[in-house]
């Protein structure tokens, strides 16, 4: 029980432990203007050293390390987020690799519109691994705020009529996604902030810059810059509106297995400004806070 406890405290607040790491990052916009109009094209760039599973689902890429160092961002790039519905004429190819690197799930129903990738790099060293995905984007789009890239201006997506007035409709019960919010668009919240996290038994660890991510069927992404300079990441469901705080049932994405209710304070522009959260395995406890600055 106590080897138990102090792996939780190690991966929780030193994240040392390679096989316990879990690393991610936000796209860059591609300035390029080569990708034919009417084609979604990422190019996925990362160092890999030892064996990574490599998940993109919008403008996201998770990197869970197998074995070896934490993979890391060598310069990807999208020209438009990978769609949350089926990705019309979707297609995987390996652009540069010193080892193997395969796909091991496309986008679907099945994987939440997530494309998996599998990269294993036997070699001393960290290596360059390029692969690319492309779709045909449809009329239909994902993102019709202008999309997930850019300034948080730009980048700024609205909540539906419905959630602004508290979600109910005129029989009382909340329709649309989870917890009963209705998404009109994806939404992106970030920016700096001052914050603390506190595991009973194993002290505590600052926190600075913040970002909420939703996406339109109400799943919640939050991740949170550390002191360690390594990001504390949650993710899970949105349950509701409560005046002007949403809530989400999040758990933290480590083997932690910390779970508990979030709630996020928007000011009158819907940008999050106060996140609080207290959260549990059974066993330890989590509390945190942050505000933005």
């Amino acid at each position: 029980m106590r080897i138990c406890r102090l792996g939780i405290g190690v991966a929780f607040l030193l994240a040392a432990l390679p096989m316990l790491a879990d690393t991610q990052f936000r796209v860059r916009k591609m300035v390029r203007n080569d990708v034919p109009l009417g084609k979604g094209q990422c190019d996925i760039r990362l160092q890999v050293d030892g064996e990574v599973e490599v998940t993109v689902r919008g403008d996201l890429v998770y990197l869970k390390t197998i074995r070896g160092r934490d993979g890391r961002d060598d310069g990807s790039e999208c020209n438009d987020p990978l769609p949350n519905r089926p990705a019309a004429d979707f297609n995987f190819e390996v652009k540069d690799s010193r080892g193997d690197i395969r796909l091991i799930a496309e986008p679907s129903r099945r994987t939440d519109f997530q494309a998996v990738v599998r990269i294993r790099d036997s070699e001393a060293g960290e290596g360059r691994y390029h692969f690319r995905l492309s779709w045909r984007i449809t009329g239909d789009r994902d993102y019709p705020d202008r999309g997930r890239f850019g300034d948080d201006g730009d980048r700024h997506s609205r909540f539906s009529d419905d959630d602004r007035r508290g979600g109910l409709g005129d029989d009382g019960d909340r329709r649309g996604g989870p917890g009963g919010l209705t998404w009109n668009n994806a939404y992106h919240s970030g920016g700096p902030g001052r914050g603390v996290s506190r595991l009973t038994g194993y002290g505590e660890q600052r926190l600075f810059d913040a970002n909420v991510d939703i996406d339109r069927g109400g799943r919640i992404l939050v991740s949170f810059r550390t002191d360690s300079g390594r990001q504390l990441t949650f993710s899970g469901s949105m349950m509701g509106p409560e005046g002007g705080t949403l809530k989400a049932d999040v758990g933290s994405d480590d083997r932690a297995g910390l779970r508990g209710p979030m709630y996020l304070s928007r000011d009158a522009g819907g940008t999050v400004y106060r996140i609080a959260l207290d959260a549990t395995n059974g066993q330890d406890r989590l509390h945190l806070e942050w505000d933005r600055r």
